[in-house]
């Protein structure tokens, strides 16, 4: 299926406030910067999925934080999936809508505003705290500057 289809699936799995423009284009956005091919896992690590959550990373994350936490749960009773880190962690590199609605869960946990679907900087500053890519460590300009053709894609493939 297209990505806007696997997200918007995903974000029909949590309540209707999270499935704004601005989180579609934010979850496109990284779904292009962190796996742009859509591979099931990492080619060089431990990562799985269209927003490569590591097991003691996202999905330890959205099973954790206090924002997400109940959601999680019912988002994966939805799936048939076990409430269970390696569960999830296995099954997220094979169902994309359940990467997407723990990818938005993983922005829920963010205690700043989302940003507009229009506004890069915020979007990128987001990607930052949440996603915390090792890769910026070693190339800030390009991973800023990938970021940046991935998130005009973004707000030209999904609809407003």
């Amino acid at each position: 299926m297209p990505l806007d289809s696997d997200i918007r699936e995903g974000l029909a799995l949590l309540p209707p406030q999270m499935g704004t423009r601005p989180a579609r284009v934010l979850l496109h956005a990284i779904s292009l910067q962190e796996n742009p091919l859509r591979l099931e896992q990492q080619v060089k690590g431990p990562a799985r999925g269209d927003y490569q959550f590591e097991k003691g990373g996202g999905v330890k994350g959205v099973m954790t934080h206090p924002a997400s936490k109940r959601l999680a749960q019912d988002v994966c009773r939805a799936r048939g999936l076990a409430f269970e880190a390696e569960a999830i962690y296995q099954a997220i590199g094979r169902d994309p809508v359940l990467a997407a609605a723990l990818a938005r869960l993983l922005i829920w946990t963010d205690p700043k505003p989302l940003p507009a679907a229009d506004d890069e900087a915020g979007a990128w500053a987001l990607y930052l705290r949440t996603w915390r890519p090792g890769a910026y460590a070693r190339q800030p300009e390009e991973l800023s500057a990938k970021f940046k053709r991935n998130h005009a894609a973004a707000l030209k493939a999904v609809p407003a």
